[in-house]
């Protein structure tokens, strides 16, 4: 493809949006009738913004959803001790209910606004933001583009490149070279996703490890946590987390399998919630007791499964287990994050399709921590080995503390590639003191 196509392409997507803006009322009303969207705050969408912008130099830092600003919560500590404003967009309700946890009114907290024309020119001419920082994969074609009019410069940092992405952008190589330029700098993850980011047309690209690694570990309640481990008694427990369609059923299975030779009780953790339903009737349907969170169900001598079918607790769930199946791996394409678990300190299972997160489970996998399993019969064979050998579960669990250790620095990394951006900023917030 030609410049002047990729231009004519990108003007096209512009055109469309507009097209489009009529219906996104409606379709954003659905949504909000669906819990995903804040009837209230569905003005901020439309770049409508529901706070005033305080004086002063501000970044603006996106993350779409929970992980990216669990990842990008240490950098935001580190640009307000500067005393420069924060105004972060996150795209989901339970994302939104993070930030608030987890930064408090450290920074402003708004809806991603769509990416239409319209609309950014709406939130851009009301934030004026001297800084864009975008995190992990948020490549929107118009952002991109009306930030570089604006000589805004952008940011990407924790940048990860996936191969179906990279794929996609491989065979549109001058609309990625027209976008991807505009990035004045791009902070990967790993060797890998730079040299891709750099294939596309980013420069320069520097590479700084996963700033999931700086994180603080998910956060629980320790009297919930402690009713809980009272119910449980001397009971074995294994967890199954972030699983996708068909995962929660071969959990089931695992458990059907190992609950004749153990006392035992399986945590499963959906990554979608609203599917609890349909997973308790699949489960009870296989003649397994389930106890909900939702419900606060007690966790009873007969109990088989326990479903937490609750956003943000993942640090309960987690503290209640020593070994942890991480999901989208075995029926699902990509795999999900294991780092967390391995935070916790549990041995961590997947299976093969890891490839959204290869170099965390490379590493993992490499220092004992992780391993692998091709199936059902194979993840169930790895569970009860771990659930009856101390020994070597806790071996993996110690891998994990170790690899982590070495894998931190991410935060150090990224502030030092931003510091050619943020220290102007800082001498400006130093010049025109206000009010935090």
């Amino acid at each position: 493809m030609s410049n002047a196509l990729a231009r004519l392409a990108l003007s096209a997507y512009r055109w469309v949006g507009l097209g489009l803006y009529p219906v996104m009322r409606p379709y954003l009303a659905f949504r909000a009738a669906k819990g995903k969207e804040e009837r209230g705050r569905r003005g901020e969408r439309f770049g409508r913004a529901s706070v005033e912008r305080p004086a002063g130099p501000l970044v603006w830092i996106h993350a779409a959803s929970v992980g990216e600003t669990n990842a990008v919560s240490p950098l935001i500590r580190e640009v307000r001790r500067r005393g420069i404003s924060v105004v972060l967009t996150t795209g989901t309700v339970t994302s939104a209910r993070v930030a608030r946890e987890r930064l408090g009114d450290s920074v402003i907290h708004q809806y991603v606004p769509l990416d239409l024309k319209p609309v950014l020119n709406r939130f851009l001419d009301h934030w004026r933001p001297d800084l864009a920082i975008m995190v992990e994969s948020e490549i929107w074609p118009m952002t991109i583009l009306e930030l570089g009019a604006r000589h805004i410069p952008q940011v990407l940092v924790n940048g990860r490149m996936s191969d179906r992405s990279f794929a996609r952008w491989q065979k549109r190589p001058a609309i990625a070279d027209a976008l991807f330029e505009k990035f004045a700098l791009v902070i990967a993850q790993s060797d890998a996703d730079a040299e891709r980011f750099r294939t596309l047309g980013a420069l320069p690209v520097l590479v700084s490890g996963n700033l999931k690694v700086d994180t603080d570990a998910p956060p629980h309640d320790p009297a919930v946590l402690a009713a809980y481990r009272s119910q449980l008694g001397t009971r074995k427990t294994w967890a199954a987390i972030s699983t996708f369609e068909g995962e929660e059923l071969a959990a089931g299975n695992v458990h059907a399998a190992l609950k004749q030779h153990i006392e035992l009780l399986t945590i499963i953790v959906p990554r979608h919630p609203e599917r609890a339903d349909a997973i308790e009737e699949a489960l009870v349907a296989k003649g397994l007791k389930v106890a909900r969170r939702t419900r606060n169900d007690p966790l009873t001598a007969d109990t088989d499964i326990f479903l937490g079918d609750t956003i943000g607790e993942m640090g309960l769930y987690l503290r209640m287990t020593e070994i942890a199946f991480v999901g989208r791996s075995l029926f699902g394409e990509g795999g999900q994050n294991p780092l967390e678990p391995a935070m916790l300190g549990c041995a961590v299972l997947s299976g093969p399709n890891v490839q959204n997160f290869r170099d965390s489970y490379q590493q993992l996998a490499k220092s004992g921590c992780a391993r692998m399993v091709r199936d059902v019969e194979m993840l169930a064979k790895g569970v009860g080995y771990l659930l009856v050998n101390d020994d070597m579960r806790h071996k993996m669990i110690a891998a994990g503390q170790d690899s982590l250790q070495e894998m931190r620095g991410a935060l150090t990394e990224t502030v030092r590639g931003l510091e050619p951006y943020l220290n102007p900023l800082t001498v400006k917030a130093r010049l025109h003191p206000r009010e935090a």
